[in-house]
């Protein structure tokens, strides 16, 4: 197994990668304009600790009532809360995806909860994440969820988290999710990863908990700066700005398979997201990863996500993949 340094994403002991596959942040950006209201946020002060106007905002961007909006410091925050609640009120079991996300798992083993692959019968925490990572496909159990309706007693969360970088299919209308919990962290998709911010919707009826789950938090669970990227977030400009970003990422990643298929990588296919999982020829081993990290490159081992021998790679501009390509002719792979 590599490094923990090299497992996940972003900055590590080596410092900031040159070229950083192992994330999936948009590549475009960062939005201008949520960049300027970060910067421009007022860090002297407390945000309101009822987050009145920004929870307004995000209602009306998604045509909700505001008491539906729950704030949160981070998804992973959220991630480990909600299952916090589940826990409180007897759950015994949680489902997760079989290729997903780790703090789900964690967050459960952390109240000593059982962990199910989806569906995951018998559980009454339930997750699913689409477009899915690592492997950026339809969600099954999100399939099986509409099909089958129903669920109030149960918790059904929607991880949004790579939604708004959906390349290709379509994600389901917002119509036929107002029985989930979505949860929602905007800035891969605004390239500002490092402002840790997350929002949660309710399911309809579900204002109960909601209330429940904003009395589990601790106090300003989100700082200035995260409020001025979520109000950034509900703006048209940054919406437009977003949507100009998806034919971009687009024929970024065309190239970027192409790469690999003529490195000799093997990718894997159903991708809708900017990213895949591809493996290189032989044996996976920790040292390709180092080596290629000391060039200033970094991929993501995706052991963490259940799939070992794979590696994901964020989708990037064509200097990032020249560089790439280089750098594996140059270690032999």
């Amino acid at each position: 197994m590599p490094n923990a340094c090299l497992m996940h994403g972003g900055p590590d002991v080596q410092g900031v990668p040159l070229h950083d596959f192992s994330t999936n942040a948009n590549a475009c950006g960062p939005c201008p304009e949520a960049l300027a209201a970060v910067q421009q946020a007022d860090a002297t002060r407390y945000p309101d600790p009822a987050y009145a106007a920004l929870r307004a905002q995000l209602a009306a961007f998604h045509g909700v009532a505001p008491a539906r909006i729950v704030l949160a410091g981070s998804a992973s925050e959220f991630i480990h809360r909600i299952t916090a609640l589940a826990a409180q009120r007897g759950v015994r079991a949680v489902a997760v995806p079989q290729h997903g996300y780790g703090d789900y798992a964690q967050a459960a083993r952390a109240w000593g909860l059982a962990v199910r692959h989806a569906p995951g019968v018998g559980a009454a925490l339930h997750w699913a994440c689409e477009p899915s990572s690592p492997l950026g496909r339809d969600d099954t159990a999100l399939a099986a969820w509409l099909r089958e309706g129903g669920g109030a007693e149960e918790l059904r969360v929607l991880d949004c988290a790579y939604n708004p970088l959906r390349l290709e299919g379509h994600a389901p209308p917002p119509g036929r999710l107002g029985g989930l919990w979505q949860l929602w962290t905007p800035n891969k998709a605004l390239g500002l990863t490092g402002v840790r911010a997350a929002y949660a919707i309710a399911p309809q009826g579900s204002e109960t908990d909601a209330a429940a789950l904003v009395a589990l938090a601790p106090s300003w669970p989100v700082g200035a700066h995260g409020v001025a990227l979520l109000q950034a977030w509900a703006q048209p400009r940054t919406q437009r700005w977003l949507a100009d970003c998806l034919p971009v990422l687009r024929d970024w990643k065309a190239r970027q398979v192409a790469l690999c298929a003529a490195m000799g990588w093997q990718v894997l296919p159903g991708s809708q997201a900017n990213y895949f999982c591809a493996r290189p020829p032989g044996a996976a081993r920790p040292e390709r990863l180092r080596d290629l990290r000391a060039q200033g490159i970094k991929l993501r081992d995706t052991t963490s996500f259940g799939l070992t021998g794979w590696y994901r790679l964020g989708v990037l501009g064509p200097q990032a993949q020249e560089a790439l390509l280089a750098a594996v002719s140059g270690t032999g792979w």
